[in-house]
């Protein structure tokens, strides 16, 4: 099959920095690079003899669309290794994670829509773009002022993609656009935030926040359903539809008091879920061990059961 026009390729010579110093002399090819390089090599062959004729049934019917829950599978299991701390596992669940940007890569390439080669290249060529205080000539001797110039280049590419989409897509070359819908909700208002903060738009203060949230407390409560009369079905959906409003205008200001104090709203939701679940089954265990179910305990038993936990967890 002839190799698909290359898109990264395509994308090479966008916001490219002024003076760009000579990169292949700046990045030494070393004994680490060239195993990867092997590994690689053998992984990509070896998918690819998956999908093939006489390659695995399972594999042979997969496409991007039935394989999106393990991509989102296995970025997580990434998250949970990190939070574990062991290596080993730390490194398998990167090359399951891997797998998959090989597997969707040789399924784009049977459509004639780009390689494995194309994805590489095009994050090359961005990482080299997107960092001119080494490869060019600018100055950045700080994280902030690297952040600064990375949302910068961002800003430009997505200017450069408005031009190369057309204006009849509706895309608008905006701070906050670009930002995948796909993302969890979390992850979203956490991107939405962080860029309008980069453009200037942000809380002066934690206090300014905190008074936001009491706020939206307030509203909540404003927004609780009234008494209505059972056949008002329409009143009740505007109750509904207000209500969730006011709480997911809650969440998100949760979420931008996370990213204020420079804490991942994700990452600490995840670890409250965690800690709720070990502490609900050293409750349902310490029921168990009494010969009784945590679901039969009264009230005032399982909130004890709560306070134990809370020392024990």
């Amino acid at each position: 099959m002839a190799r698909p026009k290359s898109k990264a390729t395509t994308k090479s010579n966008r916001c490219r920095p002024a003076r760009t110093k000579s990169v292949g002399a700046q990045i030494p090819i070393t004994r680490r690079d060239r195993a990867a390089g092997k590994w690689f090599t053998k992984l990509v062959a070896l998918q690819g003899r998956l999908r093939g004729p006489n390659g695995c049934p399972w594999d042979r019917e997969q496409t991007h669309e039935s394989l999106r829950k393990f991509l989102v599978e296995e970025a997580y299991e990434v998250l949970d290794a990190i939070e574990a701390a062991e290596a080993r596992q730390f490194a398998s669940e990167l090359g399951d994670l891997l797998l998959q940007v090989v597997f969707h890569s040789i399924l784009a390439e049977e459509r004639g829509s780009f390689t494995i080669s194309d994805v590489i290249e095009g994050v090359h060529t961005k990482m080299i773009r997107r960092h001119p205080h080494v490869f060019a000539d600018v100055g950045a001797t700080t994280s902030a002022a690297v952040l600064k110039t990375w949302e910068e280049i961002k800003r430009e590419e997505r200017r450069e993609e408005k031009g190369e989409r057309g204006a009849e897509d509706g895309f608008e070359d905006s701070a906050v656009a670009g930002i995948p819908r796909s993302l969890p909700a979390v992850l979203e208002a956490y991107e939405l935030t962080r860029r309008a903060s980069k453009v200037g738009f942000d809380w002066d203060n934690l206090a300014g926040i905190l008074d936001k949230l009491d706020e939206e407390r307030r509203e909540i409560e404003s927004a609780l359903p009234r008494e209505t009369a059972p056949s008002d079905g329409q009143a009740h959906r505007e109750s509904s539809r207000r209500l969730e409003e006011e709480i997911g205008d809650l969440l998100f200001v949760c979420v931008n008091i996370a990213r204020f104090c420079t804490v991942d709203p994700e990452i600490a939701l995840k670890r409250a879920n965690r800690k709720f679940q070990k502490r609900f089954q050293w409750m349902e265990a310490a029921a168990a061990r009494t010969g009784r179910r945590f679901a039969d305990l009264a009230r005032g038993e399982k909130e004890e059961l709560w306070k134990r936990s809370k020392t024990k967890q």
